[in-house]
């Protein structure tokens, strides 16, 4: 009876477990369908095109009343009772968790929303205000007799599973800040509850209580208070058929967000390539998650919910035994029910979860976790978790992380683990390190699974171009980012591309579109050099025709008469001015005066030049020619030569003085064409002259 009593006390009373399932590996941005159960928000915007889960289990559990040594306990030999560390709390809190994740799956909607199906199956056991003095008195050895003496008892074991749907989408994608949202919906099928509840629950066993004729013996009980015990119907039965409860079911919601600040957030855009086509990477410097899991009941519509005064004196423990099937039964059978109800609901394990996670490099990060409960230690048809606060650093990659989670829980118990993923295998422990490195160690968990993971894989780049795929033009083949990622085609190979060519298949320039230039008045000039593009012109006036003001066949350009018709013979001038100017020029020439037998000029003579200049420049398109004369007096040969240096220095003069000279030419006659008798001293003086001719 009394170790029978000593393991219900263990079992029912100081086991404290952890809060968070999974511990560590639910930090782990590949943890998948997992992430939904602390928060639904985690599984958009993830790593995965779809993650399944095969099946895994989270156990917790723990001691705050008896420490171990867990190296020594795993020894032969081993004694509970004398090498275990008892450790006072005056009334001890105690929470069991087991937690199964059965076959789930997420997958992606879109590139802003995912969705996950899910089973899981969970227990709890809590237990609060159960007596150091109790315990103890279980726990003494000397002695098989025991009194329990509890001014306030409450006890609730718990177990259910759920069929859930998680959708989350992407709330806020701007440059660097991303928000998303997720929401889970659970259906809850009831498996089982009872609870325990009692006010000056007092019990006195007494080993040798009850006398036999024969001197044999047996135990007695006596006790008091008022006890309430519930359970659902199927509770208490003994034939271990399973069988659930027929009308326990309800509905959970789990609602959660998650903020990520994104300061390198140009890193993963490409023009309109969205982070979307990045979802391969982590692109958080900072990641800030806020969730309430658990929120809703079971509602046990057919439990039985009843009371008794517990007072009985010497209950002899044969009859207890023989006649008590169950706790109820047996309740039943020898105490006064004092109030029975049909039905209760049992609330969930209400938790708000705050989760940071910093990014020290791509695959080191920093994690800090703190779960609440938002149910109150005495609220006797609700399950709790424990309060925490977790630090995890982790290494993270594709195919393998590994964490070290650092925990601190209500009650003060500190505690170390370690966990890993490798692949589809996942396992760790919260306490691991701790348990195997303390003498008075009071925890202990452990959590093991496998899935299939399908992960997001980085943009393709089939043709090596350096664009992605998805935004190239032609994906296999190789092409500038100018062209989009094809290659660059010029049929006419006049330096353009044809996709910017007007006429690929004709030569052009870059600044006509790459067609060749136009000549639309068939003058010989093409139209971008042509100032006059639609009249036909000539190339020395840029394509323009050139002005005929007069209307005489010569251009204004040619003409020296513009205002009057003339001749192409007179450059544009009419005969009458043509031989008005000849009389003029000649009569100049009569008084160009020379040093006598020399060809430079007297002084005299610039007066008479300077007027020829004006005359000359009048008719800036004729061309004249200068002649030089002699006498007879001297030799042929220098007469010859000194009119050709009088014909020259008369032409020089008149160059040196801007007149063109293409308009001027110079030539000597010596003797040759005089005009005068040489015989006369007065022939000779006017055989001896310069005269200036029109050539045309």
């Amino acid at each position: 009876m009394k170790k029978i009593s000593i393991l219900l006390v263990f079992i029912m009373g100081t086991f404290i477990m952890d809060a968070q399932s999974y511990l560590g590996f639910l930090t782990d941005n590949y943890s998948g369908v997992h992430s939904l159960i602390s928060n639904p928000a985690n599984i958009t915007d993830s790593r995965f095109k779809t993650d399944i889960n095969l099946g895994g289990a989270s156990v917790f559990g723990g001691n705050n009343y008896y420490g171990i040594n867990v190296w020594n306990a795993s020894r032969n030999g081993y004694s509970f009772d004398m090498e275990a560390k008892i450790n006072s709390n005056g009334t001890n809190s105690a929470l069991v968790n087991a937690d199964i994740l059965g076959p789930s799956f997420m997958f992606n909607l879109s590139k802003n929303s995912s969705v996950a199906v899910f089973t899981r199956a969970r227990a709890f056991v809590n237990a609060n205000d159960f007596d150091d003095a109790s315990i103890a008195a279980i726990d003494d050895d000397s002695t098989r007799d025991f009194i329990l003496n509890e001014a306030q008892l409450n006890v609730l074991g718990h177990s259910w599973g759920e069929v859930g749907i998680t959708y989350a989408r992407t709330l806020i994608n701007k440059n660097k800040h991303f928000l998303k949202g997720g929401v889970s919906l659970k259906y809850l099928q009831g498996f089982g509850s009872a609870f325990v509840t009692g006010t000056d629950i007092y019990v006195d066993y007494d080993a040798d209580g009850t006398a036999f004729f024969g001197g044999e013996t047996t135990g007695s009980i006596t006790t008091s208070g008022d006890l309430t015990y519930a359970r659902s119907a199927e509770f208490d039965n003994d034939d271990y058929d399973i069988k659930l409860p027929d009308h326990a079911n309800g509905v959970g919601v789990d609602v959660g967000f998650v903020y990520e600040l994104r300061p390198s957030y140009k890193d993963y855009k490409t023009k309109d390539y969205s982070p979307y086509n990045f979802k391969h990477k982590n692109k958080y410097k900072l990641k800030v998650g806020v969730s309430i899991t658990d929120i809703g009941f079971v509602d046990y519509k057919d439990a039985v919910n009843e009371t008794f005064d517990v007072n009985f004196e010497d209950l002899n423990q044969d009859d207890y035994e023989d006649t008590a099937e169950d706790l109820g039964s047996f309740l039943n059978s020898y105490y006064i029910r004092t109030n029975t109800e049909t039905g209760y609901k049992i609330d969930l394990p209400t938790a708000l979860h705050l989760n940071v996670d910093w990014s020290l490099s791509n695959t080191i990060y920093l994690n800090l976790n703190t779960d609440y409960s938002l149910i109150s230690k005495n609220r006797i048809t609700a399950n709790r978790v424990s309060n925490l606060v977790s630090f995890t650093p982790r290494y993270e990659s594709k195919w393998f992380s590994f964490y070290v989670p650092f925990t601190v829980i209500e009650n003060k118990e500190f505690r170390v683990g370690y966990g890993f993923r490798a692949g589809p295998v996942y396992a760790g422990s919260g306490s691991i390190l701790s348990a195997f490195g303390s003498d008075n160690n009071r925890q202990a968990d452990v959590y093991a699974g496998v899935k299939v993971p399908v992960y997001q894989n980085g943009p393709s780049d089939k043709d090596g171009d350096g664009i992605y795929d998805k935004l190239d033009n032609c994906p296999k083949e190789f092409g500038p980012v100018s062209n989009n990622g094809c290659p660059i085609k010029d049929q006419d190979n006049d330096g353009i591309v044809d996709g910017e060519d007007a006429c690929p298949d004709e030569v052009g320039p870059e600044e006509n579109k790459g067609c060749p230039w136009g000549d639309k008045d068939n003058d010989g000039i093409l139209d971008n050099v042509d100032e006059c593009p639609e009249l036909a012109g000539n190339e020395e006036n840029n394509g323009c025709p050139f002005k005929d003001t007069d209307g005489d066949g010569v251009y204004d350009k040619d003409d020296d008469c513009i205002d009057q018709a003339g001749s192409v013979a007179n450059n544009g001038c009419p005969k009458e001015v043509i031989e008005k100017l000849q009389n003029t020029l000649n009569n100049y020439a009569k008084v160009i005066f020379f040093n006598y037998g020399k060809s430079t000029l007297k002084p005299e003579s610039s007066i008479v030049l300077a007027d020829i200049i004006t005359v000359l420049n009048e008719y800036p398109n004729s061309k004249f020619v200068i002649e030089g004369h002699t006498d007879s007096i001297g030799s042929y040969e220098l007469n010859q030569r000194l009119s050709e240096t009088r014909a020259n220095a008369v032409k020089n003069y008149l160059i040196e003085h801007g007149i063109d000279p293409t308009r001027l030419s110079a030539i000597g006659y010596g003797e040759k064409r005089p005009i005068a008798t040489n015989m006369y001293k007065a022939g000779r003086l006017q055989n001896r002259r310069v005269e200036i001719k029109l050539v045309n």
